[in-house]
């Protein structure tokens, strides 16, 4: 890969940095999900595990309802002052509200200012991770050359699910190191703890970075955008390129990418039933299988474009997830509604429909970036990108679990929750036939 060489910077220190900054702030945000169960049952009041479930699944949502905010307070700042100092502001806020996470008493030492709390500092996690995506992956896309963007960008899309590993992995550590009681009692609390590891790593590499080429350049000729926020929903043509690439892209990409990385968990847990070590091992081996063919299919959107790829993604997802998930329960627990029995699981195949479903995240993650690189010009790029990306993602995304556990508690459906995704990604497909084109390689 040739990326544009700096003087004192390596083209590999720049994606090293940018892409180990966001899965520090991946990490910090997943950690929440992957624990979602278990934090329903400290944190909200006990007696009512069914309204507990729905209220951590809204904590874990507002997370994402908050993050076009974020990206637009960050982006912002991102192409007023510039994408260096903003995105080292992002993992500073981030790395300081997860260790609070990790140091707040529960609902049964001190009522209900423990949901209170913990709600607080999930939306400033979801501001903080609202800014951190554009600045990453702007960075990234202004050193590589325009034909090569969507394997440079494809590094940061990868920390998205190597962060959900890296929760899964600390907190199964913990787990099985003092046990399912400790662990309930303050074990949980150490993989929050340990993010101020990887803060000081990150922040190391990314004091060291450069200010993006594209980016010193306008500051340069004087042609930085004073308001990029107006530059970007004053002018009609970029509303509309925000609008169709919220619907037609990330909205379609945030679901297929959620269904995988947190319904499907919970779908395990919650639904099937089975216990959190296994239901952790299961995604965790399938995502470990994917994961690289977010690279592959970023490479492969220089070659042939994001588009056909991204919508063959969403197309097999809107196809396969019915019969996927059933498939699911049948390797899982083939008696459902009875308990898990461990002795049925047929962990080889639930591990292989797990993957199917990762195969179709990756080809909707993988290019994303550099498919929303190309549509915005530089002196807006950080405020553009990021908010479609955080709508379709915190929005359409993150709200997947607790919409569709109410589809599915409301209809007695088991499977009724997975007609939205469905739903989101036929839409995003009609869009992006009809009214996108596929623009490539702009500077």
């Amino acid at each position: 890969m040739a990326l544009a060489q700096l003087p004192g910077i390596s083209p590999r220190h720049v994606i090293g940095a940018s892409a180990l900054g966001a899965l520090f702030e991946w990490y910090d945000f997943f950690m929440y999900g992957s624990l979602a169960v278990l934090l329903g049952k400290l944190f909200f009041p006990p007696g009512d595990p069914t309204t507990g479930f729905l209220s951590s699944l809204a904590t874990f949502g507002a997370g994402f309802v908050v993050r076009p905010f974020g990206s637009l307070l960050f982006g912002r700042l991102g192409d007023l002052l510039g994408r260096k100092p903003t995105f080292l502001l992002t993992i500073m806020i981030m790395g300081v509200s997860t260790l609070l996470v990790g140091l707040l008493p529960t609902y049964g030492q001190i009522g209900a200012a423990a949901p209170a709390m913990l709600v607080g500092l999930r939306l400033i996690q979801g501001l903080a991770l609202g800014g951190e995506y554009g600045g990453a992956a702007t960075v990234v896309a202004e050193h590589a050359p325009p034909q090569r963007r969507g394997f440079a960008t494809s590094w940061i899309q990868i920390t998205t699910p190597l962060g959900f590993l890296l929760s899964l992995a600390v907190i199964l550590s913990v787990r099985l190191l003092v046990g399912e009681a400790a662990f309930t009692a303050w074990g949980w609390r150490v993989p929050f703890l340990a993010s101020s590891v990887l803060l000081a790593v990150s922040l190391r590499l990314r004091l060291r970075l450069e200010e993006s080429p594209a980016f010193s350049q306008l500051k340069r000729a004087r042609r930085l955008s004073s308001t990029p926020l107006g530059d970007a929903f004053g002018n009609r043509r970029n509303r509309r390129l925000l609008l169709l690439s919220l619907l037609g892209i990330t909205a379609g990409q945030g679901v297929v990418s959620f269904t995988i990385h947190f319904y499907a968990l919970f779908f395990l847990q919650h639904t099937l039933n089975v216990e959190s070590v296994t239901a952790y091992l299961l995604v965790g081996s399938a995502m470990l299988i994917g994961t690289p063919l977010i690279v592959f299919f970023g490479a492969l959107s220089d070659r042939i474009g994001a588009q056909p790829i991204m919508v063959t993604g969403m197309g097999l997802a809107a196809i396969g997830y019915l019969p996927l998930f059933r498939a699911l329960t049948r390797a899982v627990n083939p008696h459902h509604p009875q308990p898990f029995d461990p002795a049925l699981l047929n962990g080889p195949l639930a591990v292989a429909l797990l993957t199917m479903m990762m195969i179709m995240a990756a080809m909707v993650y993988g290019p994303v970036t550099a498919r929303l690189v190309d549509l915005f010009p530089t002196e807006i790029r950080y405020t553009s990108i990021s908010l479609p990306f955080h709508l379709g993602n915190g929005w359409f995304g993150g709200l997947l679990p607790l919409i569709a556990a109410f589809f599915v508690i409301k209809t007695g459906n088991i499977y009724a929750g997975l007609y939205y995704p469905i739903g989101v990604c036929v839409m995003s497909i009609l869009v992006s036939l009809i009214f996108l084109r596929p623009k490539r390689n702009q500077a």
